[in-house]
């Protein structure tokens, strides 16, 4: 006779109810910014409408197109609120519905966690079929609550519920890309850098298609793009949305499928079992410490170099739209955006947005050290004679160059797109604009260090806080009109327009200085508590 489980002893809620756990903080944050910054907009517009004729311009212009989208039903104010925040919203749901993805499944098995788990009545397959089932209903959840607000705010209930259809969608679709991913590879961090990339190529087709008429198709091939094809607040089209959560769905049983044919710990793609030593930069902790940050930054150096040369490619057509626009001028120094009508005013405004990637690199390669200590693998490290303030040294100091390093080659980048199209942007500034965010980047090593020292769970968001926490809270305190000393809270209310102007040097040594506090008091955290607490 075959035993059935009681209610009581069967192991999905208990699955399910650890997911929840696991994401529910950052579930309310992701639904609060994109509701939040929604309405925000709707109320905004509602107040001060667009100009029919400048609305006209607006889309004939293939740089709008590029860096916004296609603007559609800009007359509405649903429609221009989907153009300004729909990818900016998407890619943040995207990042942070695959980082969980990876985190919740794949982390939990590099860190040990599983292992447990798994020794009894539960498989894996099917623990990774409730945490990623779990963590998909937050993106509709994220959806819903982006589409109340809208309507609450005065949008149309129609579009607003199809732009919040498309922004669970565009969720679960990286949801399942991030289940994926942890099948697929045998380690956080490659799981973590192949689904970066599925990111960063679907929104590079997506600015692609948008601005080259000939290459509109690719939107179809991008989740960014199916979501901008919707058009919800004019021909309001089902299709895409319809594509993109079919390939969800299947990206999702994919995930499962393959969760059942791995063993725990490994990956589908399995590495070979010999091969010749490699024995480059293993001679000391710095050495060591470059050699697993060098892969990890040429990804990230591929994917925002590419990004600011597409940017400087377009700077001349910018400057010259919004030259001849002044009410679109306006409305982009309110929303944060100030002197776009010059090449030296649109490069500062794109660079400060550099802060952010370069700031979330940060904080991620500290996460990285964090979570090598949480899997015990810095046990060994830590038994021979390597102080823990030696490997702190280290990993902060590596992490921080090679910010440096990204830094400097997207001001290349950007010098180089402008240069091919003659927009008159020197290498000298456009180095300057792009050096011009090391400090709001050295405040988020210095946040990551501090959280490593005394809360190393919360490294990633807290490390990257600074950058995107501030470039948020700018955004909403310039379209709220919010009170100066509301808008000084964000670091980047300091940073000077360079090159259109000279840097902000004393901001830049406060900013380095609260920095520096940081990392003497992650530091004293650090040595003090136990390793893994």
């Amino acid at each position: 006779m075959t035993a059935t489980a009681t209610p009581a002893t069967r192991p999905q809620p208990a699955l399910r109810g650890l997911a929840v756990r696991q994401v529910r903080r950052g579930a309310v944050v992701v639904t609060a910014v994109c509701a939040g910054m929604s309405a925000l907009v709707v109320v905004g517009y509602r107040a001060d409408a667009l100009d029919p004729a400048a609305v006209s311009a607006l889309a004939r212009n293939p740089a709008i197109r590029t860096l916004f989208g296609d603007p559609v039903a800009l007359d509405r104010a649903g429609g221009f609120t989907v153009w300004r925040t729909g990818t900016v919203l998407a890619v943040l749901l995207g990042v942070w519905a695959m980082l969980a993805a990876t985190r919740i499944t794949r982390g939990e098995e590099d860190a040990g966690r599983w292992s447990l788990l798994l020794s009894g009545r539960v498989i894996l397959a099917e623990a990774v079929r409730h945490h990623l089932g779990v963590l998909a209903v937050v993106p509709v959840v994220v959806g819903a609550a982006t589409a109340a607000a809208m309507i609450a705010a005065g949008a149309e209930s129609t579009g607003s519920v199809l732009h919040g259809t498309g922004l669970a969608a565009v969720g679960l679709f990286f949801v399942a890309v991030g289940g994926v991913g942890a099948q697929l590879f045998s380690s956080r961090s490659a799981a973590n850098g192949a689904t970066a990339a599925v990111l960063m190529v679907g929104l590079l087709m997506r600015m692609v298609g948008d601005g080259v008429p000939a290459l509109a198709w690719l939107r179809w091939l991008s989740p960014f793009g199916l979501v901008a094809l919707t058009r919800p607040f004019d021909t309001g089209r089902g299709l895409p949305v319809v594509v993109l959560t079919c390939a969800a769905l299947l990206l999702l049983a994919l995930a499962g499928w393959l969760a059942a044919r791995r063993d725990v710990g490994a990956g589908i793609l399995a590495t070979a079992d010999s091969r010749p030593a490699r024995t480059a930069l293993l001679g000391s902790v710095p050495a060591f410490a470059v050699r697993r940050t060098m892969r990890p930054l040429a990804a990230w150096s591929a994917g925002i170099g590419a990004y600011f040369l597409l940017l400087g490619l377009i700077a001349r057509s910018m400057a010259e739209f919004l030259t001849g626009n002044p009410q679109f001028a306006a409305m982009a120094a309110q929303a944060g955006f100030p002197a776009l009508g010059t090449v030296e005013g649109y490069a500062a405004t794109m660079f400060a947005l550099l802060a952010v990637p370069v700031g979330v690199f940060v904080s991620v390669r500290l996460a990285a050290t964090a979570a090598d200590e949480n899997a015990r693998r810095l046990t060994l490290v830590l038994a021979a004679p390597v102080t823990r303030l030696r490997l702190l040294a280290a990993e902060a100091t590596v992490a921080g160059c090679a910010a440096l390093v990204l830094i400097t080659l997207s001001g290349l980048a950007m010098w180089a797109g402008t240069a091919t199209v003659h927009a008159g942007l020197g290498a000298a500034d456009a180095l300057a604009g792009a050096w011009n965010v090391a400090p709001i980047v050295v405040l988020c090593l210095g946040a990551g260090v501090l959280a490593l020292g005394w809360r190393p769970r919360t490294v990633a968001a807290v490390g990257a806080l600074p950058a995107a926490g501030g470039f948020v809270w700018q955004v909403i305190a310039d379209s709220v009109d919010a009170p100066a000393w509301v808008r000084a809270l964000s670091p980047f209310a300091h940073l000077a327009a360079v090159p259109a102007t000279a840097p902000a040097w004393p901001a830049g040594a406060v900013m380095a200085g609260i920095a520096a506090a940081g990392v003497v008091a992650g530091t004293i955290g650090y040595r003090r508590r136990d390793l893994c607490a």
